[in-house]
């Protein structure tokens, strides 16, 4: 439900500087738009954790450069209304899409952020990290992006074929075939260069969520969709497909779903919407599980508040539990229950409690283990373990993972 929030803004840009004497109008708008996404990204922070009792910190922002971005505003209205149109834009990746081949780094642990972690059909673990994209397989950590590509990674995929999809802060997503990369951005019609989520959908649709709506490529091209469109915010943080084939975005406004057709707002039996939905995830039983100012549960007919407090991140694990956080402990929901009025829940207490410590990036290895990835720590149901120790238990090699293919 739609709740008004204190929110904390934090500026966070750093001064506009070009190695060349003239710098292109794309160039300087996709400047502007990194700079616009920072400051959304740390409202994004705040409205999860709702309060903050840190002390603000304004950065110095370059006055000069800023008035070259007003400056420039009025061309970036002009080239998004004569170069999209909503629904029917059907840009496609230029022909000659840079593909790029980057030398791998092992290294004995991530000594940055970690923003999602995944698991691939080998068994091998996948970190998304402030500065790349990290590997693991039971005995070290390979830096699969290498120096060149070090930019933050906000979120990973693998798809039915067993390729890699990598969405960035500002550079747009990377392709990963195993042997090179190929980047999307917006000069290849991607919708926007900072993205948050990428899911595929049972036809095999890869939907990107970014900081300017959704982007739906089919393969050959993008099909962007943004709040022109029926979208009620155009920062998506988190897709999901329901039983019935439809998409559900959860973005900094309130919840959209996607028939095909038309966009819809999803609203309760009394009209009323779900605001500043940061996650969003399907069961075992097809029941959608959502966090707002709360936790909530659709079975495909009603709404059922599972708890009053919300919730940032929320995972499936390999048994069918549902595990939530939004800072703090970690609230395990047990498979047996998931369609309970109150599913039964154990709340597993980490290190570090408090709600500054969203563990954006969570996962419940195969092993047994809890890998709580924003603070870079393992969690084996006892002890928590410092990804820099050379013993520990997420040393164990992980189970490779059963698939279908």
């Amino acid at each position: 439900m739609r709740k008004n929030h204190k929110q904390i803004l934090f500026a966070e840009a750093s001064p506009i500087v070009s190695s060349q004497r003239f710098v292109s109008v794309l160039d300087q708008i996709d400047i502007a738009i990194q700079a616009t996404f920072t400051l959304r990204l740390h409202v994004f922070t705040i409205a999860l954790i709702k309060r903050s009792k840190k002390t603000c910190s304004f950065v110095e922002i370059d006055t000069k450069n800023m008035k070259k971005l007003k400056c420039i505003s009025s061309l970036l209205f002009l080239f998004i209304f004569c170069a999209s149109y909503g629904q029917t834009q059907t840009n496609g990746p230029k022909e000659n899409l840079n593909t790029i081949a980057i030398k791998s780094e092992i290294k004995d642990s991530i000594t940055t952020t970690v923003w999602d972690i995944k698991q691939d059909r080998n068994g091998n673990l996948w970190f998304a990290a402030s500065d790349g994209v990290y590997r693991y397989d039971g005995k070290s950590f390979t830096n699969i992006t290498g120096k060149l590509i070090s930019v933050p990674i906000f979120c990973i995929l693998e798809d039915r074929k067993g390729n890699f999809w990598f969405g960035t802060y500002g550079s747009g997503a990377y392709y990963y075939d195993g042997k090179s990369f190929q980047n999307f951005t917006t000069r290849n019609g991607h919708a926007h260069n900072s993205v948050m989520p990428i899911y595929e959908d049972k036809a095999g649709i890869i939907w990107l969520g970014t900081g300017g709506g959704v982007s739906r490529y089919d393969g050959k091209t993008f099909r962007n969709f943004t709040t022109s469109d029926g979208l009620t915010n155009n920062d998506v943080h988190a897709i999901v497909q329901d039983k019935t084939g439809k998409i559900w975005f959860g973005t900094r406004g309130d919840i959209t779903i996607y028939d095909g057709k038309t966009f819809t707002t999803l609203t309760d039996k009394d009209g009323k919407t779900f605001w500043n939905v940061w996650a969003i995830t399907k069961d075992k039983n097809d029941n959608i599980w959502f966090g707002t100012d709360v936790l909530w549960r659709y079975d495909g007919n009603a709404f059922t508040q599972i708890d009053q407090m919300g919730a940032g991140v929320i995972i499936n694990d390999k048994k069918g539990n549902i595990l939530t956080s939004i800072g703090g402990p970690i609230y395990r929901y047990d498979t047996q229950s998931l369609s309970d009025k109150k599913p039964e829940v154990t709340v597993i207490k980490t290190k570090y409690e408090g709600r500054r410590n969203l563990p954006f990036g969570m996962f419940w290895s195969d092993d047994g283990s809890i890998w709580i990835g924003s603070e870079r720590f393992s969690y084996d149901g006892k002890t928590l373990t410092d990804f820099k120790r050379k013993d520990g238990p997420y040393l164990r090699k992980p189970t490779p993972k059963q698939t279908n293919d």
